[in-house]
Parts: structure tokens; sequence; C-alpha cells
């Protein structure tokens, strides 16, 4: 199965698992790890903008950063353009936020209310270089629109 049919599957599982389910939380640990589940990231998890920052929410993986500020490393910066980041190697992306050594590339991507508000972000973390492409980039969006509706009211 290629990438984009694993996104395609993965979207239905999680469009089944978070059916009729409101708890943040809970949905945003299970979309974490059915993620993980599928392609076996190192590190796959959810910052929820907390008191004009992104606090720590569920994930799966090694112990990570408890606060980010907005406009720094991957997840600030998504924040602050209000735009999905695709990062080929995290050595090359300035002011990087290295919460584990082994980290390689990432990808973020934003979860908006209603309102275009930011309310969560996804966060996945890769031992290798350049895991992360443009089909990435729109499975995981698809996914997260689902979540941002089932949770925030908005399907992005």
């Amino acid at each position: 199965m290629d990438k984009k049919e694993q996104y395609r599957e993965l979207k239905l599982q999680v469009q089944g698992l978070i059916e009729g389910e409101t708890l943040e939380v809970s949905v945003l640990a299970n979309v974490s790890a059915a993620i993980r589940e599928m392609f076996g990231f190192f590190w796959v998890g959810f910052y929820l903008v907390r008191d004009n920052e992104l606090a720590l929410g569920p994930f799966q993986g090694t112990p990570a950063c408890y606060r980010i500020k907005k406009g720094r490393g991957v997840c600030g910066t998504a924040w602050a353009d209000g735009r999905s980041i695709v990062v080929k190697d995290v050595e090359e992306f300035p002011g990087h936020i290295a919460c584990s050594s082994l980290s390689r590339s990432e990808i973020v991507v934003p979860l908006f209310d209603a309102a275009g508000i930011m309310r969560s972000e996804l966060d996945i973390d890769s031992t290798e270089i350049g895991t992360f492409d443009e089909d990435d980039r729109e499975g995981l969006e698809a996914i997260c629109c689902l979540v941002a509706k089932q949770l925030y009211g908005n399907g992005q």
C-alpha cells in the first residue's frame, strides 16, 4: 500500500474513532496513537493553545517540551504563520527546538476553530532526514480537518 492509500485508510479509521466524541484529550490521544500505529513515526502528538503559548497535549513517543512560545521553533512558527510546515532537515530550520536529539525531520499541522483561530496543532517527528513530503502534508491536513470539525466546529 502506498502512502496516499495509507492516509486514505487512516482517515477512515480516524473518522470512526472520533465519531460522537467531543472530549479533546481523548480524541487527540487516539488520533496520535492511530497515526503512530499506521506509520511508526518517532513522535506524534498535539500541542494545545493555552494562555498564549503552546502547551504539550496528548502524544505518543519520548518526553517532549512542555511549552512553546508563538514564533519559536517549527511548532511556534506554524502557529504564527497559520499554516502547515514540512521540514526535511530540522538542523536547517532557524530556531529549531530540539526536544530530542534523535529528531531529524518534522511536520506540523494547525487545527482551527470555526472563527479561524488556531486551537491546537499536530506535531510529528522522524529520526530520518526527509521523511515528510506533500503527500504527508495533504494526508495529515485531511485528518486534522476531521478532528477540527469534531472538536472545534470547523472543517478548515
